[in-house]
């Protein structure tokens, strides 16, 4: 990498032509991400808040990509781990955000529950103790004043203001439930996310595999219960989901009351934030996280309200 040449290449970002432009630009996305912290650096440099935004722009392009390939990494890889697919949503937003900041934020919430947990409870007794454990010692709760923040779909954000929407607070207290071998699932309902708590067969200090759908079926019985993880943890049957589903006029499918790969809760996170852009009119933000649901295997719909977005 020639630094004099890339200088060059900066310094002609501020070009009138169009075609010389487009030619500067995809010279510098040629180059990947190894160019990037030198571009930060000369953006610091420039005066013209034009030649600084093209640059920006360009920077943003290089780190989307990766990001993209990321993406597309993750979806094929056999676990789809889910701490690892929020963590990829996160960086959308925080490109230099690192992943082990969120392992060590989820190791304490999951050390706190484990220090007040016994194996030897009933499922609703442990559930009331991560329910204490994340709402009351941790604060937790509903976004409910800002419901359609962006700031609601990025786990990092959500674990420093300790506020969310439905999709992202379950995924946390998926995230603790699932690190201390409780078989909590989430449930992709539409127009709401919540989660169910399975009947268990085996010992609990067996690691089960959280997101092999088959292995769901086969070694864990049926709900026991569901956990509205946005009201503080509240705890309802199957009557009461299927009186919400008949409520918003949807028919109660059984697909909607059962668990949900890791995918599906990060398409459903990304969706939500591409409504959120949606909402706010920022529509190249919104198409980039769309362009990445595709990558994923979501159709291109743009009603997001078919696409199963939390209500407001």
């Amino acid at each position: 990498m020639n630094e004099a040449e890339l200088r060059s290449l900066v310094a002609l970002l501020d070009d009138d032509d169009p075609e010389v432009f487009s030619h500067i630009e995809e010279k510098l996305l040629s180059y990947g991400t190894g160019v990037i912290p030198f571009l930060e650096e000369e953006w610091g440099e420039l005066k013209d808040l034009i030649h600084q935004q093209r640059l920006e722009n360009i920077i943003h392009q290089l780190q989307f990509n990766k990001l993209f390939s990321e993406f597309v990494e993750w979806e094929k890889s056999e676990e789809q781990d889910l701490l690892h697919g929020v963590y990829l949503v996160c960086k959308y937003r925080f490109p230099e955000y690192q992943k082990q900041q969120l392992i060590n934020i989820i190791e304490k919430l999951r050390l706190d529950v484990w220090l007040e947990m016994n194996y030897e409870l009933s499922p609703y007794e442990k559930v009331r103790i991560i329910n204490y454990i994340f709402y009351q010692v941790h604060g937790f709760k509903g976004n409910l004043d800002n419901y359609h923040d962006p700031a609601n779909s990025f786990i990092n954000q959500v674990l420093e203001s300790k506020k969310g929407n439905p999709i992202l607070l379950a995924t946390i207290y998926l995230l603790i439930a699932q690190k201390l071998n409780i078989p909590i699932y989430g449930v992709n309902l539409p127009q709401h996310f919540v989660l169910a708590y399975l009947e268990e067969f085996g010992k609990s200090n067996v690691a089960m595999r959280f997101n092999d759908i088959e292995e769901m079926a086969n070694k864990n019985g049926e709900v026991i219960f569901y956990i509205n993880a946005f009201n503080g943890g509240a705890i309802f049957t199957k009557s009461n989901l299927e009186q919400f589903l008949q409520q918003i006029h949807i028919e109660a499918r059984q697909d909607f009351l059962k668990p949900c790969s890791n995918l599906d809760i990060v398409k459903r996170i990304l969706r939500n934030l591409a409504s959120s852009y949606e909402k706010l009119s920022k529509p190249a933000k919104q198409k980039e996280i769309m362009k990445i649901l595709y990558s994923l295997g979501e159709p291109p719909l743009t009603d997001f309200h078919e696409l199963g977005t939390d209500p407001e």
